[in-house]
């Protein structure tokens, strides 16, 4: 397996495209790849084929009077003006395709009001107010002209005493449903719709103590909406009038989390492959399940184009074992190639600090 990873390399041209502007010269072989193997988390612009990181998160979590905690978001946004991921104070964002764009809330979740932040001035040009209750995460759809708000009636991300669970021999504050609906908004006009979908809708929907978030987000295609679901087939499917729909046929095999499509909607970034503690992630035929390739790296996060995708992976003798520390890669369908694009991440699982990378098409 040939790696790309130990040295920065700068390319002979910048890097084009919406976004791109202020990042700098990208730093591996390939024209189209900004990496920072050196920086976890990343300082400047990370990006491969169409998509860049046009954000990060890490995670803290309070104590609150009364015995209650929450957890917080500390995001990093892309700055295409200093070329550097810079600290905010929103409490939840989303990037626009094409990087110019973000959709932010206000700490204290669930915010009533969605900004639309211009990212060349840093300064919000529109607040959508919202009328219906607040709402604790947005997401722009694939073709950037809606905005989708799940809406709580609480903030999803605080845990109450009152609902505690054991864990490790101790009771800890857990985490009560609180979605409602969500908001459809069109983001030139402002037009915002409700549509009541409390969390527990689905048949067989139990309490997560763990996780008070039942966040919706858009299809592939942008005209159905899904959440997350811990049995099979993984993702329960919604129209926008908050009915059950099918899977949608594109999406047969799509798992969460995952990669989702290839641009070309051939290909599925599929779950984790490895055997004996390798670290190892299948690629799956769209149309018939059917794995077709088997490429280096823990999970596949996202499709740089059809033929690489952006995942976490390991150092250049690849995941050999439960212990070696996640970088983000971009690896080859083939498997020969992987591109070191950071440093290794700290920690393990939901650890205070540890980097979350949101992926944005440029």
């Amino acid at each position: 397996m040939a790696v790309a990873a130990a040295a920065t390399v700068a390319v002979a041209g910048p890097l084009t495209g919406p976004g791109a502007g202020g990042g700098g010269a990208a730093t591996s072989p390939q024209r189209d790849v900004a990496g920072r193997p050196g920086e976890s988390p990343p300082r400047q612009l990370i990006a491969a084929g169409d998509v860049a990181v046009s954000a990060y998160h890490t995670r803290r979590t309070e104590d609150l009077p009364g015995g209650d905690t929450v957890e917080s978001r500390d995001w990093h946004l892309y700055d295409p003006d200093t070329g550097r991921y810079e600290e905010t104070d929103w409490a939840w964002l989303d990037v626009a395709p094409g990087m110019r764009t973000a959709a932010v809330l206000e700490k204290d979740l669930p915010a009533d009001r969605i900004g639309l932040l211009d990212l060349a001035s840093g300064e919000v040009e529109r607040w959508i107010p919202l009328d219906r209750g607040g709402v604790g995460s947005v997401e722009f759809s694939p073709d950037g002209e809606r905005l989708l708000a799940t809406a709580y009636a609480h903030n999803p991300d605080r845990r109450f005493k009152d609902a505690s669970y054991p864990l490790n021999g101790d009771e800890v504050p857990g985490a009560k449903p609180g979605r409602t609906g969500f908001y459809v908004i069109d983001a030139d006009s402002g037009d915002a719709s409700f549509t009541a979908l409390p969390a527990g809708a689905a048949p067989g929907f139990s309490t997560d103590p763990t996780n008070g978030r039942e966040d919706l987000s858009w299809s592939s295609d942008g005209e159905l909406l899904w959440e997350h679901w811990s049995y099979d087939p993984g993702r329960l499917y919604y129209d926008l009038s908050g009915e059950r729909a099918g899977h949608p046929v594109p999406e047969k095999h799509v798992s969460d989390p995952g990669a989702g499509l290839s641009p070309n909607g051939r290909l599925v970034g599929g779950a984790p492959a490895g055997e004996g503690g390798e670290g190892a992630a299948a690629v799956l035929d769209a149309k018939t399940g059917e794995r077709v390739a088997k490429v280096p790296a823990r999970q596949l996060l996202a499709w740089a184009d059809d033929e690489r995708l952006l995942a976490w992976g390991c150092g250049s003798g690849g995941c050999r074992d439960s212990e070696s520390p996640d970088r983000l890669v971009l690896v080859s369908l083939d498997g020969d190639t992987v591109v070191a694009l950071s440093g290794a991440r700290a920690g393990n699982g939901g650890d205070a600090g540890r980097w979350v990378p949101e992926f944005t098409e440029r």
